[in-house]
Parts: structure tokens; C-alpha cells; sequence
């Protein structure tokens, strides 16, 4: 679904992004984990259109969307969620979601005047819509409470709530569980479970909990200095010698080798 050939994101001589290659096969949810400083954020804004690569290509159904813009990905259903929630905060939880579609009759002056049946129409619609959103998330009970006033756990389920109002192909979550209690953080990765298998949701997450991308995650992707470095499955990737000296700065080899010269 999502080819990324060669990329380079250069910010004067700093190569946050130094020729990452990757694929995102659709129906898949995708982990993308790394030490801090791997380029993993910066790859995801290369992605999403937030940030225009140095050089390289971004394919989405081979279609090249390199540098476009987010409003541009959003209409072809390429969608992000933040590590720090977006929200109206003086909303409610309903009308965040509410304003989510685009081309909404009510956005022009002419139909406020005259279209004021479409609009009635569109926002009962609207509301229906939310309404399931919310109860697929299992936070109905905050749908007239103010964005603002939420949880940081809540505010991050309404992020993912946002991208089910539209036709979201795939979606790029970036650090989901940041911040969010246990409880909460299942309730999320069962709802990101559920839309990638029930919906057809085709996911790829920024996460540094190892358990979290463990349960929800194949494959895991490994970036180091601005390189994939690694591909496998959750357990093939925690057993890397080189993912770990990466992580750690030593490899279980020279931990071993060290033990044995002590010997």
C-alpha cells in the first residue's frame, strides 16, 4: 500500500531521514520502533505530507504522492494521529467528530441561507455517525463533555475516532500509548485491532512499548540513525543482536564475550 524508495530528510547537515526504504502491506498493522533520534517522527512527516523529503519517493498504490500536502493525503484516505492529542478542547467530544468531513454544506454562506434543509439533513447524519463512533470506542459516556476536559488516554481514542468519520485507508499513529494509562492503553489497541481486522483498517505505529507493539504488530520495522536497520516479527526483532546494541549500546555477544574474559 505505502512504498517509501531512498528517502533523505536533511535539516542543514543534521540527516534525520539518511535513504530509508520501506513497504506497508495493505491490511497489515505495521510498528515502527527506535532508539530516540532514529528519524521515525521525521519519516512519518515525510509520509504525511507535514514535512517534503530532501529526495526520494513515497508511492501510495504506486500512485507517487511525494509532497503533497496532508489536505491532499487526508481526500485520498492517508490519515495521522499525534503523540500529543490535536483536539478542539472547548468542543465537545461529539462535535470534534462532527467537523471531521470534508465539503460540508453548512461550511458555505449561500447554504446557510438556502440550504438549510440539506444542512439539517447533513448534521443529523453527522451526529448518527458520531454517535457509533463513540460507541465503538466504548466512550459514549464522554460525547457531551469538552474535548478539553478529557483524559490524555480519551483524547487519544478520539483521535482515533476522528479517522473513522472518514474513508481512512490507512492510518499512522505516532506514539498512541504515550502517556495513557494501562487500561486505557488496551482499550485502544483492541480498538485498532478490531478496525484493522472488522474494517479493513490498514495501520503503522510509532510505539516505544515493546509489549504494546508486541500484541498488536507484524511486522516491526527498526530505524537507527535516520536507516531501517531491521524487519521481522515482534520476537524476531527483540532476539536482534543489533537492534539491541542499537537500543542499548552493547550486543548480548560483546555482554557475553566480556563475561567470559572476567572468567
Amino acid at each position: 500500500m505505502i512504498e517509501v524508495r531512498d528517502l533523505h530528510m536533511h535539516f542543514g547537515g543534521f540527516r534525520a531521514v539518511d535513504g530509508a526504504s520501506l513497504r506497508l502491506e495493505q491490511g497489515s498493522i505495521t510498528g515502527l520502533i527506535g532508539p530516540n533520534g532514529a528519524g521515525k517522527t521525521s519519516l512519518f512527516n515525510c509520509i504525511a505530507g507535514v514535512l517534503t523529503p530532501t529526495s526520494g519517493q513515497v508511492l501510495f498504490n504506486g500512485e507517487d504522492i511525494t509532497g503533497l500536502k496532508p489536505h491532499e493525503l487526508f481526500h485520498k484516505g492517508i490519515l495521522r494521529t499525534f503523540q500529543i492529542a490535536h483536539e478542539f478542547g472547548s468542543m465537545t467530544c461529539r462535535e470534534n467528530l462532527m467537523m471531521v468531513p470534508a465539503g460540508q454544506s453548512g461550511e458555505t454562506l449561500w447554504n446557510t441561507w438556502f440550504g438549510r434543509k440539506r444542512i439539517a439533513d447533513e448534521e443529523r447524519a453527522l451526529r448518527a455517525k458520531a454517535d457509533e463512533v463513540l460507541e465503538f470506542l466504548t466512550i459514549s459516556h464522554i460525547a457531551d463533555l469538552k474535548a478539553g476536559e478529557i483524559s490524555g488516554g480519551q483524547k487519544k481514542l478520539l483521535e482515533l475516532g476522528r479517522t473513522m468519520m472518514v474513508d481512512a485507508k490507512i492510518v499512522f499513529l505516532d506514539e498512541v500509548g504515550a502517556g495513557v494509562n494501562r487500561t486505557l492503553l488496551y482499550t485502544i489497541g483492541d480498538a485498532i485491532k478490531r478496525l484493522n481486522t472488522e474494517r479493513g483498517y490498514t495501520f503503522c505505529m510509532i510505539e516505544h512499548d515493546m509489549e504494546f507493539i508486541k500484541q498488536l504488530c507484524d511486522p516491526v520495522i527498526v530505524m537507527a540513525q535516520g536507516q531501517v536497520m531491521a524487519t521481522g516479527t515482534a520476537e524476531e526483532i527483540m532476539q536482534n543482536e543489533a537492534v539491541i546494541e542499537a537500543y542499548l549500546g552493547t550486543g548480548v555477544k560483546n555482554k557475553k564475550t566480556e563475561t567470559e574474559d572476567a572468567e
